[in-house]
């Protein structure tokens, strides 16, 4: 087993060797269902003996409320929101991910810091400025990419939520008046974003156009050849 590794640097004072556990990402843009598979994958790998973490952005005890809060003014810069949900990230990863590994937990986390990076390169925020800032973060297990294509990303977001979200539309980005205009283009840049960070990263394509039942057995069989890689943790 080649065990965990940091981007960068890494946080100090972590003995990557305690790690025993799986780090499992679900990526993906608005309304794809990253939340929904992660709760099946949460009740599916309990029910077969797994200790299970699920966890994902803004839920910090550090950052979490007051993002949510700065969010809701709809004033904050690129940089402020970047430096935000690193903060957000780095403390959900140091007292929540990492104990949790130590612990042999597997870990679900609803986005990781490709969104952070995503999000924060088509606000301008320089990529390699970004690397450096979540250089502390440790990579993961497996990446799942839920892709889906803008119209069912609009289907999608219209049949569960009923209206655009302001930041998912990335309207502080001034893309025109018109949210749907706004969120139809927020998007694809962001999908954009996600397509090249395939290779980088070594995200695994997940297509997650069509219903829950049948997307989910797919992403639960390659979940599981990842826990079983070195026979899994039960809880």
């Amino acid at each position: 087993m080649a065990g965990f590794s940091f981007f960068g640097e890494g946080l100090p004072e972590i003995d990557l060797a305690e790690l025993k556990g799986k780090l499992i990402v679900l990526e993906g843009t608005d309304g794809v269902g990253r939340s929904t598979h992660i709760s099946l994958l949460k009740q599916w790998l309990e029910n077969h003996g797994h200790a299970v973490l699920d966890t994902g952005m803004t839920r910090s005890a550090l950052a979490g409320k007051r993002l949510k809060q700065a969010k809701e003014g709809h004033t904050l810069g690129g940089i402020t929101m970047s430096l935000f949900y690193a903060t957000d990230f780095a403390d959900r990863l140091e007292n929540e991910i990492i104990p949790a590994l130590r612990a042999g937990f597997i870990v679900l986390t609803d986005r990781y810091i490709y969104s952070l990076m995503a999000r924060a390169i088509v606000r301008g925020a320089d990529p390699e400025w970004l690397r450096e800032v979540y250089g502390f973060a440790l990579k993961p297990d497996a990446i799942f990419y839920l892709r889906l294509n803008t119209d069912d990303l609009v289907t999608r977001v219209l049949q569960s939520a009923g209206s655009f979200d302001y930041w998912e539309s990335g309207m502080d980005l001034h893309m025109g008046e018109d949210m749907y205009d706004s969120f139809v283009r927020y998007q694809r840049w962001l999908l954009s974003e996600f397509d090249k960070m395939v290779e980088i990263y070594g995200f695994e394509i997940v297509d997650a156009s069509g219903p829950v039942e049948e997307v989910f057995p797919e992403l639960r069989d390659r979940v599981m050849r990842i826990v079983d890689s070195n026979g899994g943790t039960p809880g």
